[in-house]
């Protein structure tokens, strides 16, 4: 008899720009993002029945993730209104506490591989933003505006682009970014986002955009600015900046080429970096 087993891609989740807009008063910070994510760059899910819900940790990135009841995909699995049983593999390939939703994203893709294993549908927006406020917006794997405090997304048409993620070996707890950030209330997007046909245009238009959690970021570690001057400094390279609240920090390039060979480059030069080049476009799902 066969068993059933599904395998679900957790891309990593790059914020192009992200406006910290306020604070409410029970402490969440409220955002205005544009969201993409990676289609070669992430972690996987793997699940198949079990008699009970149970999780092992694998991949290159792998060691030293607890695989106990507090893990974001055991938490994501009980966020069903009845869980079954599913032994649950995450093979983990990206850098923990870095900026691009591995977490969230493994979360999300938790959520989808059992929601094909079960036949059941996915839980409410309000149960899976309880995880985290990422969780959401990696539910769906597009190019999104992510707006409040997590939960308000609306699809944007953007390029896909060619980038090279970089990270500089240092891991930085989110809420340790945000206690820096000295200034709530900033400028949020425009209403309405202007035509943005190519790479080119994209990066015309984030270089008028922020990252308010950047330079608290680079107050924690200063190593995220020597990255973004090497991202900076490789040729076509078009704009760079931080994701999310560090420390990876992300180049566009004008087509793959450029791309691999900034990659390149940067492994030469910072070996003990994490670096990948790869296409922000919707990932093809396996």
């Amino acid at each position: 008899m066969e068993t059933k087993a599904f395998r679900e891609f957790a891309p990593a989740k790059i914020n192009l720009c992200l406006h910290v807009t306020g604070q409410r008063a029970d402490g969440y910070h409220l955002l205005d993002s544009l969201v993409v994510f990676a289609r070669d760059a992430g972690d996987w899910i793997n699940v198949e029945p079990g008699d009970n819900l149970s999780l092992t940790v694998t991949g290159p990135r792998g060691a030293g993730l607890s695989a106990g009841d507090d893990n974001l995909v055991l938490r994501a699995a009980r966020r069903f209104a009845s869980p079954k049983g599913a032994r649950i593999t995450l093979e983990k390939h990206l850098p923990t506490a870095s900026g691009i939703g591995g977490g969230s994203s493994d979360a999300a893709a938790t959520l989808r591989a059992l929601s094909r294993l079960w036949a059941m549908p996915l839980p409410e927006v309000a149960d899976v933003l309880k995880l985290g406020a990422d969780v959401p917006v990696c539910l769906n794997p597009s190019a999104l505006r992510m707006q409040g405090v997590g939960e308000g997304l609306t699809a944007v048409n953007l390029p896909p682009v060619w980038a090279v993620l970089a990270n500089p070996g240092v891991a930085i707890p989110t809420p340790q970014v945000f206690a820096k950030l000295t200034q709530k209330a900033n400028a949020p997007l425009p209403d309405t986002l202007p035509p943005l046909p190519d790479a080119a245009a994209l990066a015309q238009f984030l270089a008028a955009t922020r990252n308010d959690l950047q330079a608290p970021a680079i107050a924690l570690a200063p190593v995220i600015a020597e990255a973004l001057q090497a991202l900076a400094a490789q040729p076509k390279a078009l704009i760079a900046r931080m994701s999310g609240s560090g420390a990876t920090c992300f180049g566009l390039f004008p087509d793959p080429s450029a791309a691999t060979a900034a990659a390149k480059q940067l492994s030469q030069s910072h070996p003990d970096w994490w670096i990948a080049p790869t296409l922000l476009a919707p990932p093809s799902l396996v």
